[in-house]
């Protein structure tokens, strides 16, 4: 079976990448911006160094900020009719995957119409058009959306998130500039790195793991774990690097798909609104004992990756467990807490867990499991 690899047409990588938003609208022809972005980052002037490029270059656009921090159904919806009016012709999407999600399902819609109830777009939907071009300009290290073919919304009357996964809805270019990340507050920072790591961690261990996406996981790990103290402290080359750091990552899960940590932290996100990045860092290490027995000697380059010295030389239960200590201590150095107590309730854990096996990210997970299963790792963390 071949396996397929989706990447931007176009990325731009440094300080001041979203300089060249202008000349790429105008090189291409486009008329008219409608802009995605959540209402923090327009109050908090995030938003404003983007619009004010496309002011300079006299780009006219329109600004979109009914997104939660879970993009809902009603948010796309919403998108939709708002892109309907505003005579744009391309999407300018500024956040994490927030914005992203949204603009994506938005263009997804729109030119495939057939897909208005947002519902149908979950798992891999059988669109026939590219959606609307989307220049992505992330703002957090970690989602890597500007760079993947999924998107998530939550079905807010079920207490659910959708996972879809579109070939068509990638970004056509994405603007990864560490200058729009330098506002994040230290608790996003972590939240966000956590989640990248995330990404790089189970995309290098899922079923559809393959050399490709090996070379780009393993070298995200390494570029994160060095460098996310560091961008947590907003130390400028830290903010640099891990910006690269999440967008390699996105560039090979995007491909690859992920596991159960995904599949368990997507319904908290649902059902308590946990913001994604911390619900990913506190199953991770769990998931990873748990996963162990199913990877073969990967944690051994994990560790390696994350800095442990004389993997070489260790047993397989030893490098496991060094691989899986090195998360727990990069987690606990950014602040992210080490358990659930505070975030699940015992009663809701049965709704978790059929949730969590349902989800489009469980079937790549490396070692095969069940609704029992993931009660048990659930339980586990309160």
């Amino acid at each position: 079976m071949a396996n397929r690899f989706i990447l931007n047409e176009t990325s731009y990588h440094g300080a001041g990448a979203i300089l060249e938003i202008a000349a790429e609208a105008k090189g291409r022809g486009y008329h008219k911006a409608f802009v995605c972005s959540d209402p923090d980052l327009v109050k908090f002037g995030v938003t404003k160094k983007v619009l004010n490029v496309l002011d300079q270059a006299d780009l006219p656009y329109e600004l979109y900020s009914n997104i939660k921090p879970n993009p809902t159904i009603e948010n796309v919806q919403t998108g939709v009719e708002a892109f309907k009016a505003s005579g744009a012709d391309y999407i300018v999407a500024i956040g994490g995957g927030s914005s992203m999600d949204t603009a994506k399902a938005v263009g997804i819609i729109i030119t495939n119409p057939e897909f208005s109830d947002v519902r149908s777009l979950e798992g891999v939907a059988p669109t026939k058009n590219k959606c609307v071009p989307i220049f992505a300009v992330p703002t957090t290290a970690g989602t890597a959306a500007e760079v993947t073919i999924n998107y998530v919304i939550t079905d807010a009357q079920k207490n659910r998130k959708m996972v879809c996964v579109d070939p068509k809805d990638i970004p056509v270019i994405a603007f990864v500039d560490p200058d729009m990340m330098s506002s994040m507050p230290k608790g996003l920072t972590a939240a966000t790195g956590m989640d990248a790591l995330t990404h790089a961690i189970e995309g290098y261990i899922t079923k559809g793991a393959w050399e490709l996406s090996d070379m780009f996981h393993l070298k995200a790990i390494e570029i994160i774990s060095r460098s996310l103290r560091d961008a947590v402290n907003n130390v400028p080359k830290g903010r640099e690097d891990m910006a690269l750091g999440q967008y390699v990552a996105g560039m090979g899960f995007s491909n690859v798909g992920l596991g159960i940590v995904h599949s368990m932290a997507h319904p908290l996100g649902a059902l308590y609104d946990t913001p994604h990045g911390i619900a990913n860092a506190i199953i991770l290490p769990t998931v990873m004992e748990y996963n162990a027995q199913a990877t073969g000697d990967k944690y051994k380059y994990i560790a390696a990756a994350m800095g442990v010295e004389g993997t070489e030389s260790m047993s397989q239960e030893e490098y496991r467990k060094a691989a899986v200590d090195a998360v727990k201590k990069l987690a606990a150095d950014v602040g992210i807490p080490a358990d659930l107590k505070e975030i699940v309730k015992e009663e809701d854990i049965p709704f978790l867990a059929q949730s969590a096996y349902d989800d489009a990210c469980r079937p790549g997970n490396p070692r095969d499991t069940s609704v029992e299963e993931i009660t048990a790792l659930y339980r586990s963390l309160i």
